[in-house]
């Protein structure tokens, strides 16, 4: 499953690239990633594989799984800190990867968590202004699922 994943997204990043590349004053992606370093299909791999691991947290999957188990399928690895800098810069091929391919067919239905946030303290309520006009107070009710030309 590794290796499928990998050719598949390795096969995005290349097109992804050429696609970006266009639009960028410089290269950026090529200035952050040094040679011999992580090439970003690897650290897109990683990552997404992260999801069908079982691990908890990404360091324990990184430091214990990645690091001990994937050596021979990633030979150049880093350290879990420079990992850490390397994921930033894949943020934007990764979340495009995401949505283009691994979004799943949309069936018209989607389910939506009604679990209450607790969201601000009352006596600061008045000083929060990031959803002034949009947000309430009270609970919401909801019926548990909503149509998808909704969100």
């Amino acid at each position: 499953m590794l290796l499928e994943l990998f050719y598949e997204i390795d096969d995005f990043c290349k097109a992804f690239l050429r696609f970006w590349k266009k639009f960028q004053i410089t290269h950026g992606l090529a200035k952050r990633i040094k040679p011999g370093s992580l090439c970003l299909s690897e650290i897109m791999t990683i990552v997404v594989y992260f999801h069908f691991s079982g691990f908890r947290t990404f360091k324990d999957y990184y430091l214990k799984h990645v690091c001990q188990n994937l050596k021979r399928e990633f030979p150049r690895l880093v350290s879990y800190t420079r990992f850490v800098e390397l994921m930033s810069g894949a943020l934007l091929p990764l979340t495009v990867y995401l949505q283009r391919c691994r979004l799943g067919k949309v069936t018209g239905i989607s389910f939506v968590d009604a679990t209450t946030l607790g969201v601000c303290d009352n006596r600061r309520i008045h000083s929060h202004k990031t959803f002034k006009g949009l947000a309430q107070r009270g609970k919401l009710q909801w019926a548990g699922f909503m149509d998808s030309s909704c969100i």
